[in-house]
C-alpha cells in the first residue's frame, strides 16, 4: 500500500515518490478504507484473506509492521464499512457471509450465514442501527437486504431487483436518508429513502441512461453546489466513449435561498479523535460543519474577498430582497437614483485602474481560474446571479423612466392650462 500526498493546488507534476509505503501483506491488496473519524488511521484488505489496522502517524517512510492484524476471514473480504464513529467494522466475504467485528479487539460479534442471500457489498446505514447489502439469490437474481445491527440471523427485507450480472454498488448518504443503488454495466441508477419505520425501505425513482457505467465514484457533501439545491453527486465512467459524466441529484425548489431542511449539518475535514485516542479506545463522532456558503467551517469554497468600503456602501445588491429581485418602490426614491449614478461613476474608476470587481465582492484577477468542475459551476452560478440582478435592475430603471416621462408630460400639461 502506498500513501500519496496531492497538493492543495492540485497536481502541476507527476508525482513518483510516495510519501508513506505500508509492507505486510503476503499478496495483493483489494481494498483500503480510512477510518471515518480517527485522523491517519488506514484500514486494508488482500488476497491473503488478512485485514490489516495501520497508523500513520509516525516519521517512517515506510512501515513494515500494522498495529493490529485482524485475521478472522477465511476467503477474500469483497467489502468493508464502518459505523458513525468508527467503532464497528462490517465486511463481506467471498464465503458469502457478513461479519461484524470489533476492529480494535479483532473480535466477531456477529455473522449473517442466510443461505438465500449470498452477498457482495455490505454498507452501514449512518446511526440508524441497520446495515444494507447487494448480492444474489438462489438463482442468481440481484438482490438487496436490510439487516438490523443487533440481529443479524434473518434480514429485515429481502428484494430481487433483476436478472443482470453485474454488481450492485451501494451509496448512502445519511444527511438527507437517500440510498442509492448503481450496477456495473448498467446505464441506471435507483435511488430509495431509508425509513425507522416498515417498510423500511422505500423506493423513489431511477435515473436512466442509455450508456452504461464500468465504475462510480461520489462527490463528499462539502463539494455540492447548494445554491442549485444538489444533494449527490456521481461521477460515472463509461468506456465506451472513454469519458466521466458527473450526475447532479438535484431537488427543485424555486427559492435560491439557502435551504435548511436538505442541507443538516454534514462531516467535515477535520478528524474528531488523533489515531493514538483510537487506538486506546476512545469513540466520538465525526465533527460537523454547515453547508451555508460563507460559513467559517466551510473551507472548500475558493475564497472570496471582502468588498471596498465604497462599493460596500453604495452597491445596489444592499437593496435588494430576499429572492435577489429589487423592490419598485425602493426604485421609486430619488436618493436611489443618486445611488445608481454613484455606484456608475465608482464602476468606471476601477475599470480605469484595472481592478473591476463583481458586485458580491468576488475579484477575478486576484482569484485563480476554476481547476475543478465545482469552481466552474460556483463562478457560473455566480455570473447568472450577476445577469439575473442587471436584468432586473435595467427593467426597474425602464419603469422609473416611463414614470418620469409620465410626470414631465402631466407637468407640462399643467403649466399649459395656467
Amino acid at each position: 500500500v502506498k500513501i500519496w500526498d496531492v497538493p492543495k493546488h492540485l497536481l502541476t507534476r507527476n508525482i513518483t515518490t510516495p510519501k508513506k509505503e505500508l509492507l505486510g501483506h503476503a499478496r495483493r491488496v483489494g481494498l483500503i478504507e480510512w477510518h471515518p473519524t480517527a485522523n491517519n488511521i488506514l484500514f486494508s484488505s488482500g488476497y491473503d484473506y488478512k485485514i490489516m489496522i495501520w497508523n500513520l502517524d509516525t516519521v517512517k517512510a515506510v512501515i513494515s509492521k500494522p498495529v493490529k492484524i485482524l485475521d478472522t476471514h477465511k476467503d477474500v473480504v469483497l467489502s468493508m464499512s464502518f459505523n458513525t464513529d468508527g467503532s464497528l467494522l462490517a465486511t463481506a466475504c467471498r464465503d458469502r457471509k457478513i461479519r461484524l467485528i470489533d476492529p480494535r479487539e479483532g473480535t466477531i460479534l456477529q455473522v449473517a450465514s442466510y443461505k438465500s442471500h449470498r452477498v457482495n457489498k455490505v454498507l452501514f446505514l449512518g446511526n440508524m442501527k441497520k446495515l444494507f447489502s447487494t448480492g444474489t439469490s438462489r438463482w442468481n437474481n440481484r438482490q438487496i437486504a436490510l439487516w438490523d445491527q443487533n440481529d443479524l440471523s434473518v434480514p429485515l427485507l429481502e428484494e430481487d431487483l433483476d436478472g443482470s450480472s453485474g454488481l450492485l454498488f451501494p451509496f448512502y448518504d445519511s444527511d438527507t436518508h437517500m440510498l442509492y443503488i448503481v450496477g456495473k454495466g448498467d446505464g441506471n441508477i435507483r435511488y430509495y429513502e431509508i425509513s425507522h419505520e416498515k417498510p423500511y425501505l422505500n423506493y423513489l425513482m431511477e435515473y436512466r441512461s442509455p450508456l452504461p457505467q464500468k465504475g462510480i465514484g461520489m462527490m463528499p457533501k462539502r463539494g455540492l453546489e447548494v445554491s442549485a439545491c444538489e444533494i449527490f453527486r456521481f461521477y460515472k465512467l463509461i468506456p465506451t466513449k472513454s469519458l466521466i459524466e458527473p450526475i447532479s441529484m438535484i431537488v427543485p425548489r424555486r427559492s435560491e435561498s439557502y435551504q435548511e431542511d436538505i442541507y443538516p449539518l454534514t462531516t467535515g475535514t477535520q478528524p474528531a479523535l488523533t489515531a493514538q485516542e483510537w487506538l486506546n479506545g476512545v469513540n466520538k463522532g465525526p465533527l460537523l460543519v454547515s453547508l451555508r456558503p460563507g460559513s467559517a467551517a466551510v473551507n472548500s469554497l475558493p475564497q472570496i474577498l471582502e468588498p471596498d468600503p465604497l462599493m460596500e456602501t453604495t452597491d445596489l445588491s444592499q437593496h435588494e430582497g430576499q429572492g435577489g429581485r429589487m423592490p419598485l418602490e425602493d426604485m421609486q426614491e430619488p436618493h436611489e437614483i443618486e445611488d445608481s449614478r454613484k455606484q456608475l461613476k465608482v464602476d468606471e474608476k476601477l475599470q480605469k485602474n484595472g481592478q473591476m470587481c463583481l458586485s458580491n465582492g468576488f475579484d477575478i484577477f486576484q482569484c485563480p481560474p476554476p481547476r475543478t468542475e465545482n469552481e466552474l459551476l460556483q463562478m457560473f452560478y455566480r455570473q447568472q446571479e450577476e445577469i439575473r440582478r442587471l436584468r432586473e435592475l435595467l427593467k426597474q430603471r425602464n419603469v422609473r423612466i416611463k414614470q418620469l416621462e409620465l410626470e414631465l408630460r402631466n407637468h407640462c400639461m399643467d403649466t399649459d392650462d395656467y
